[in-house]
């Protein structure tokens, strides 16, 4: 392939994260007139060049594979898959920190929120859902949002909902993924049952005296309502595709009562 290839995708991740040649010179000890002559084909860019730039783009790791290849070069990263043996001591590690935070429910989901892994307080959470739901690969924002799955239980739906199709348009929107974009469009396209109060702010919130210092998922699971606040963890300086989009969800319990039922649970 050539350069200009790699200089119209560069191009096009610059602007698409609303930095200047000037800008991006500056952070990448370079000069805007290089980044110039890179981005029209002018200039062959170096390996470590690429790699330089797309640091300072936040391109994800997939993706800097491919400016790679595009300017010439080998892809960097290996894209190994999660049940390969290479992966057992990550594996491994991911099952004993989802089995450590139990009873409270958590999750590692791939970058079309496919669930890898989950512990016994996900298990839980998805006691009694129809079986098409269940069938792998379980995808957490389907069974989330879909009107068989766990929205019939959120208490406050369209707010979660809201947060959860803005978090997925800020992802399509920083990586060029037509899988993503796809879920999308089924998942925002799934009817939203009426519930009184819908719409107002904390509805449904078990205990109104909680200070909720982040929009909580309150959610009702056999007579309780349990409300929680969800944490995302990602791998820092991921040198592999599959690990790169491996995401860790944990929900922390957002309250006093939620925490008394799940460690009940729990034994």
């Amino acid at each position: 392939m050539t350069t200009t290839s790699v200089g119209t995708l560069l191009r096009a991740w610059r602007e698409r994260r609303g930095i200047s040649q000037l800008e991006l010179a500056g952070r990448a000890e370079s000069s805007s007139r290089h980044i110039s002559f890179i981005e029209t084909g002018r200039s062959r860019p170096s390996e470590e060049m690429v790699l330089r730039l797309a640091g300072h783009l936040d391109v994800p790791v997939r993706e800097r594979n491919s400016l790679l290849l595009a300017a010439g070069y080998a892809p960097r990263y290996a894209h190994t898959a999660l049940d390969d043996p290479a992966m057992e001591t990550l594996r491994e590690g991911i099952a004993r920190l989802l089995t450590g935070y139990e009873p409270y429910p958590a999750l590692v989901v791939d970058a079309t929120y496919d669930v890898v892994a989950a512990n016994r307080g996900i298990a839980m959470l998805l006691d009694g859902l129809p079986e098409h739901l269940l069938t792998p690969p379980l995808n957490a924002m389907r069974i989330t949002l879909h009107p068989e799955g766990l929205a019939p239980r959120i208490r406050n739906l369209r707010e979660w909902r809201g947060h959860l199709l803005a978090q997925m348009e800020r992802q399509i929107a920083l990586a060029r993924s037509e899988p993503l974009r796809a879920l999308h469009e089924e998942v925002s396209a799934y009817p939203v049952a009426e519930r009184p109060g819908d719409g107002a702010p904390g509805d449904g919130a078990p205990d109104e005296g909680a200070a909720y210092l982040a929009l909580p998922l309150v959610i009702e699971h056999d007579g309780h309502v349990l409300s929680f606040v969800s944490s995302i963890a990602t791998f820092n300086t991921p040198m592999d595709v599959t690990v790169a989009e491996l995401a860790i969800e944990t929900l922390l319990p957002a309250d006093p009562a939620t925490v008394k039922y799940l460690r009940s649970l729990g034994g």
